[in-house]
């Protein structure tokens, strides 16, 4: 088994031991956060004004936003590594689609999406691999395609590990995760930084992007 392999195998196993707990956590959370909201309504209002493709969500976990961005008006499905996290994703929201795919190699075909939203997902991924995530992301997005993605900020500080409560995670500068989009082709079309609410520890950053010409 590679390191890679190992790497998203242990990130797998990890959140399907705490599935059942994390889905009831997590369920309700966007209620509570208008910032975030709106993010993502930007996201879904940058994505309806084309018709391209589908939007994935990278990542999904359980449904929340996957669900959310259904009610936004978008056609889209969720896909993780967790088999419990999918099953549970399925069983929530029958009506969607939920795939067992790992985000770094998508069963995809070329330009195949209109949008792709990692929410909170890549945070996982080791610094060195994180080039080859987005190269993923690039060739499955169609030409003005679009990227949204949400991470821990490192608040000044170059790419730290930290305590995550699940599996091994990452806190990034945003100019440095906007850097490697750029470098695998991807513009810049806005972000978000956001002050931790109570009983977060993290500052939450957020970075729209569009596949470049």
């Amino acid at each position: 088994m590679t390191q890679t392999s190992s790497h998203l195998c242990a990130t797998a196993h990890a959140y399907d031991a705490v599935a059942v707990r994390y889905a009831e956590l997590a369920r309700n959370e966007l209620d509570a956060l208008p910032l975030d909201r709106a993010v993502l309504a930007a996201l879904s209002e940058l994505v309806l004004t084309t018709d391209a493709g589908p939007v994935a969500e990278l990542g999904c976990g359980p449904e929340r936003v996957t669900a959310h961005l259904r009610d936004l008006g978008l056609e889209v499905f969720g896909v993780d590594m967790s088999p419990v996290m999918i099953d549970l994703a399925r069983e929530a929201y029958p009506d969607l689609r939920f795939e067992v795919v790992s985000m770094d190699a998508l069963n995809l075909a070329d330009r195949k999406l209109n949008g792709i939203v990692s929410w909170y997902s890549v945070i996982h991924t080791p610094p060195q691999n994180m080039p080859s995530y987005f190269a993923e992301f690039r060739r499955v997005l169609a030409p003005g395609g679009h990227l949204l993605i949400a991470f821990f900020e490192s608040e000044g500080e170059p790419v730290t590990a930290f305590d995550h409560k699940v599996a091994a995670a990452y806190r990034w500068p945003i100019d440095d995760l906007a850097g490697l989009a750029g470098e695998a082709g991807f513009v810049e079309v806005g972000r978000m930084l956001r002050e931790p609410h109570e009983g977060e520890r993290n500052r939450r950053g957020h970075l729209l992007m569009r596949v470049g010409k």
